[in-house]
């Protein structure tokens, strides 16, 4: 019988919990100083072209990422709900932070990628995003409308429209230095069908939002920082860091 109501309890709060989601997506919406779209046009952000300009700095540093690549860590075996669209080894991830967890140890290693991210206003996350040879990202959708996405492509092999995304009933390939930006709570799916690798640097950076929606914007992320979800995340990733570390000192 307790087990019965603890599952009923969880079942009504994860109700109640995706509700006042789906009012908050409607409540930014209409709030949102850079509209509500499916892409987003990069010359809106004027912190993008500053971005972009050092792409070749982030690509060297990538490159010796890339020397480890077996090694990085999967996205499921860090973010564990990402289990729901991929369960091999062909989605690596090398993080430098995630609401409020810092890779110091990663910015260290990657300078120029780390002066890149201090551009980007408001940023939550960042991590280079390693899909593999052939693989597909299947249909889904972000949790939450204050942040917007955005990827900076830096490895993207051909043919050309080969590495793709969708958002909503909108398409866009990858283009080697460009950017895209996109909100994630529309459906999307993602698709690397090629023989090489794809790479972007993934960010999630605060919507800019109008008066009180920013402050509110403000709280919730601040209380996504504090959940169990990104403190696993962060626990999992401390372990794999310990790991890293001891493979790259015997390699030494």
């Amino acid at each position: 019988m307790a087990s019965t109501l603890r599952e009923r309890f969880v079942d009504r709060a994860n109700r109640v919990g995706e509700r006042f989601l789906r009012w908050l997506d409607a409540y930014f919406a209409r709030h949102s100083l850079v509209g509500d779209k499916t892409f987003f046009d990069p010359e809106s952000f004027a912190w993008i072209a500053r971005v972009e300009d050092r792409v070749p700095a982030i690509q060297r540093e990538l490159d010796d990422v890339l020397r480890w690549q077996d090694e990085l860590p999967n996205f499921q075996d860090i973010s564990t709900d990402q289990a729901q669209l991929t369960s091999d080894d062909r989605w690596k991830t090398f993080f430098f932070c995630g609401y409020g967890f810092d890779v110091t140890r990663n910015k260290e290693r990657c300078p120029e990628t780390a002066a890149a991210l201090r551009e980007i206003p408001g940023l939550t996350t960042a991590f280079f995003s390693i899909l593999g040879p052939h693989k597909h990202l299947p249909a889904h959708g972000g949790p939450y409308k204050g942040v917007l996405r955005y990827h900076l492509a830096l490895k993207v092999p051909g043919p050309p429209d080969a590495c793709r995304i969708r958002v909503g009933d909108d398409v866009r390939s990858w283009v080697e230095g460009k950017s895209l930006v996109f909100d994630d709570v529309n459906e999307h799916e993602a698709w690397n069908d090629t023989d090489g690798t794809r790479v972007v640097l993934f960010v999630d950076f605060v919507r800019p939002l109008a008066g009180t929606a920013k402050w509110v914007n403000a709280a919730m992320i601040k209380v996504i920082g504090w959940s169990p979800f990104v403190q696993d995340a962060k626990a999992r990733h401390q372990a794999w860091e310990r790991r890293f570390e001891t493979i790259r000192n015997r390699a030494a």
